[in-house]
């Protein structure tokens, strides 16, 4: 039997978080959603979540404060965080934090798709 995989979407704008979700609707995933920071951390303790995608800047606390709080309580979530403020110091600030990438916003959908991918530990798509 395989195991449903759950994946956290956290973003304030419901609009960019829904169209995530639409991105990664082929990936057989059961999807999570939090509008701030500390929905995010409080989904993130659940247990049961395998993956996250946070947003670097929302309410109540931002992406790599989310990673970090989570760290802090001996959560390993394999975490990606995007942002429409992408920089080269913002992305080495995420990594240093314990994210496995961090993504310009707007994503490009195979980019994103392949992070989930990867950050999930599932193998490559087949395109046949």
């Amino acid at each position: 039997m395989i195991q449903t995989r759950r994946f956290l979407l956290a973003d304030d704008d419901a609009e960019v978080r829904l169209g995530v979700a639409d991105l990664l609707s082929d990936l057989g995933l059961e999807l999570l959603h939090a509008q701030t920071g500390l929905e995010a951390v409080e989904l993130g303790r659940r247990g049961d979540v395998h993956g996250a995608l946070f947003d670097m800047h929302m309410p109540g606390c931002t992406g790599t404060e989310v990673i970090s709080i989570l760290r802090q309580e001996r959560i390993e979530l394999p975490c990606l965080v995007y942002s429409c403020r992408w920089s080269p110091g913002l992305e080495q600030s995420v990594l240093a934090a314990g994210a496995m990438a961090c993504l310009k916003k707007p994503v490009e959908p195979d980019l994103l798709r392949r992070a989930v991918r990867e950050a999930l530990g599932l193998g490559p798509e087949n395109h046949n």
